[in-house]
């Protein structure tokens, strides 16, 4: 998800809104060792108007540890029939859950399928809307973990499964689903024409990207990209879903799409799905990586305020977070930060190293301006239960900075390596941040737990203190760097930029041992008395910086 400048102003109630829901919603649900869902088979019935729908959902489902009941998360709607293999079972459905009873089975692993048939009037996760014409749309919303509320699911990142979906909606509405379209039918509903849209994703994506959107749309087609770099055919076909009256705003921001895929693909690995489309939608957040279909925002193609910062950090998450999934929560910024870093590369790569400056200055700024997560929490924030607060600058902002210092660290050579070790290790499955510890020490040679500890494990940031004086008799500027106390030493170097009189840069860094009282010295040869001394000048640190002239 984008956190860009726009999205917040958008974004601020409907996460108010979210947190307001009943915490079953909401809370940390364990991954259940015991099952692994390997697809969904979901069909759904959309309506001409209003919110009650009929589905099915067939599961086929792997049990690994023994088991005698399945628990599936679905909240809101009723079921009416389960079938396991073909048979009709007694299921029990509560307030928490929809539990399925399962025959017995001896020795190894045991497969099933379980057929649900349900339906209701819909509260959440399938978001049902009126656009400003007053026609009716429904697009899929589940992040976190909101698909309970309308897909009997494992609703959590750790279980990744392919899906099918068969949705049937009146002919005037266009679906767009995760994956590619199978096949589009012309049917008869209720003695009144409807279409039958297939839409197949043959990669295991977690449930909370399973998502579908029908609404009035019309398509831009932009084309194939990344052609001779995608995982699944030679190109990825792209395009924008739009209401008809905002298609003169296109192809607008979308104009360098395949860019932006191509520049992802070469740097990280093929591009994992069978399209990439782009989508106008209503959903109760701005932005939303849904495997193949990113969800944005109506109001900024209503205003044509819209630019590729947002693309970018949502074609981002395709790689991180889509095809490779935080196993659990607390690991968030494995998608978070890496889409917000990933759209800074994109930055320089489109407009030069003085916009990505701007741009981790920016990222810097906001996180030291930060007074709740950055100061209170760390990074893996394994204390949080409202999944909604992890939706903060730590996992954004901090992560970001984390992964431009890791790149520091071990050299642009190892990091890039490292990542695309760590992505096609974990494609299509879940990782966690020793994971990417893992292969970055592999590609690097160097041990790097100090650096996750320090910076993902730790609330806050140092806060430098440089005293510095002239000493006119060994023309040299003698700087002594201090740390504050407030988050403890850390173990960090720090470039200083001493201008002279004439304007020319001499440049030294110190490096800060973590060791609490240690001070940082060095002295910089200049000949006469400096204009200016600049900490950092690269933006390449995360620190709260200060200069002070003896």
């Amino acid at each position: 998800m984008t956190r860009s400048a726009w999205y917040l102003c958008m974004a601020a109630a409907a996460i108010a809104a979210a947190r307001a829901m009943p915490a079953r919603a909401q809370g940390i649900r364990p991954y259940r060792p015991a099952f692994d869902v390997q697809d969904y088979a979901i069909a759904i019935d959309v309506p001409d108007s209003g919110a009650v729908v009929h589905a099915s959902a067939t599961l086929t489902v792997t049990r690994r540890e023994p088991s005698d009941t399945l628990r599936l998360d679905l909240l809101d709607l009723s079921v009416s029939d389960v079938k396991v293999n073909g048979q009709v079972v007694r299921f029990v459905q509560t307030p928490q859950g929809l539990d399925v009873p399962l025959p017995a089975t001896t020795g190894g692993f045991a497969h099933f399928t379980v057929a649900v048939e349900y339906g209701g009037v819909l509260r959440d996760g399938l978001i049902v809307h009126r656009d400003s014409a007053g026609r009716w749309t429904y697009f899929g919303d589940n992040w976190p973990n909101r698909a309970r509320h309308w897909i009997p699911s494992i609703d959590h990142p750790s279980d990744k499964a392919t899906v099918t979906w068969r949705v049937t909606a009146p002919s005037s509405q266009t679906v767009i689903a995760n994956g590619k379209l199978v096949s589009k039918r012309a049917v008869t509903r209720a003695g009144e024409a409807a279409t039958e849209w297939t839409w197949r994703e043959s990669q295991r994506i977690p449930v909370y990207l399973m998502v579908i959107g029908v609404a009035p749309l019309t398509i831009y087609d932009l084309g194939n990209t990344d052609c001779g770099l995608a995982e699944l055919q030679e190109c990825v076909p792209q395009s924008v879903y739009v209401a008809p009256e905002q298609r003169n705003f296109l192809p607008g921001p979308f104009a360098r799409a395949g860019e932006i895929v191509q520049f992802f693909s070469r740097l990280i690995g093929p591009f994992p799905y069978e399209k990439l489309a782009h989508v106008q939608s209503s959903t109760r957040f701005g932005g939303m990586e849904n495997a193949s279909e990113i969800y944005y925002a109506d109001q900024p193609f209503r205003t044509g305020r819209m630019g590729d910062e947002v693309i970018a950090h949502e074609t981002a998450h395709q790689w991180f977070g889509d095809a490779v999934t935080e196993r659990e929560w607390p690991h968030l910024w494995l998608s978070e930060g890496f889409a917000t870093y990933f759209a800074a590369l994109w930055d320089r790569a489109s407009r030069g190293d003085g916009a990505f400056h701007a741009r981790m200055g920016a990222i810097r700024g906001t996180v030291l301006d930060d007074t709740d997560a950055v100061t209170k929490r760390p990074v893996i924030d394994t204390i949080e239960t409202d999944l909604l607060a992890l939706l903060n600058r730590n996992s954004y902002e901090k992560g970001a900075f984390v992964l431009h210092m890791l790149r520091l660290q071990v050299g642009d050579s190892a990091f890039f390596r490292g990542l695309r070790s760590y992505y096609a290790q974990h494609r299509h499955s879940t990782a966690v941040s020793s994971d990417l510890r893992s292969a970055i020490e592999g590609t690097s040679g160097q041990r790097l737990g100090w650096f996750f500890d320090q910076w993902l494990r730790r609330p806050g940031y140092p806060e430098l203190t440089a005293t510095w004086h002239y000493d006119s008799t060994s023309r040299e500027v003698a700087i002594t760097v201090t740390q504050g106390d407030r988050f403890g030493a850390f173990r960090v170097p720090l470039t200083v930029a001493v201008i002279d009189s004439a304007g020319d840069v001499h440049r030294a860094t110190v490096s800060l041992s973590g060791t609490p009282a240690a001070a940082g010295q060095l002295r910089v040869a200049v000949p006469s008395v400096p204009r200016d001394v600049v900490l950092d000048p690269d933006v390449d640190l995360l620190a709260r910086l200060r200069v002070v002239r003896q």
